[in-house]
């Protein structure tokens, strides 16, 4: 062995002990975090033009309009355990996966509540079916996202799992203004994204690696969340020199 390919390679060993030896925890989170971001866009879009449609659009009450868009949320909160219980025996990925296909299930029951615009009870109908459906794909995607950023950081930077989660959720509820639109064709986009964002989602959320189930090991029940490979999916970062 030559000095010179010697020196090299003491030289190698000494930036890979002092280097972390993984990606920092935000870049790791970031793909759940998009798609987190955009499946949350879809849902505000729809917060500053579902009340000019149900009121203009359809004729209905201010009583209606309150009752649509709260059934969204109304299914959000009975569908959160259901939602927590499958990422925790189905996987976090999975969670995920099925949120998004909920979602776009939402969007198609708001396209058919535009073929119904004459009738404004079955329209009404199927929009307060596709808020709510859109609110059990709320509880999926949030639930399996957090879970899937806890397998992947471990429990103790859960705080920071949350926050971040949180972060790109309400940065998508921020909806742009819709003023210059008349309701029927403002809803009609809404739709159409609420249908077609979350495919796109799906395929940004489909390379990533899954997170198996956790499983119980001896009798305590302690457990750690496994990829794939049957190794530990925790983030490990050594920061600090090998000695």
């Amino acid at each position: 062995m030559s000095p010179t390919y010697k020196s090299i390679r003491i030289f190698a060993h000494t930036i890979d002990a002092h280097l972390p030896s993984c990606r920092s925890p935000l870049a790791a989170l970031l793909p759940v975090m998009a798609a987190v971001f955009i499946a949350f866009l879809v849902i505000g879009l729809a917060l500053p033009v579902l009340p000019l449609h149900v009121h203009h659009g359809l004729g209905l009450s201010m009583f209606v309009v309150g009752l649509v868009t709260g059934s969204q949320f109304a299914a959000a909160i009975i569908s959160r355990v259901w939602a927590g219980n499958f990422a925790d025996t189905r996987g976090a990925k999975q969670a995920v996966v099925i949120g998004l296909g909920t979602a776009v299930a939402s969007g198609l029951f708001y396209l058919l509540s535009l073929a119904f615009t004459r009738t404004p009870v079955v329209s009404v109908s199927m929009l307060l079916l596709g808020r709510a459906v859109l609110g059990g794909a709320e509880s999926f995607i949030i639930t399996g996202a957090v879970t899937w950023g806890l397998a992947i950081l471990g429990q103790e930077q859960a705080g920071r799992v949350i926050a971040w989660m949180g972060m790109a959720m309400f940065a998508a509820l921020a909806p742009p203004s819709v003023r210059r639109s008349t309701p029927s064709v403002a809803f009609f986009a809404v739709a159409l994204a609420t249908t077609l964002v979350p495919i796109v989602t799906l395929l940004l959320v489909a390379p990533l690696s899954p997170v198996l189930p956790a499983r119980r090991a001896g009798p305590a029940g302690s457990h750690q969340p496994r990829s794939r490979s049957g190794s530990p999916s925790r983030l490990r970062c050594s920061h600090a020199p090998t000695r």
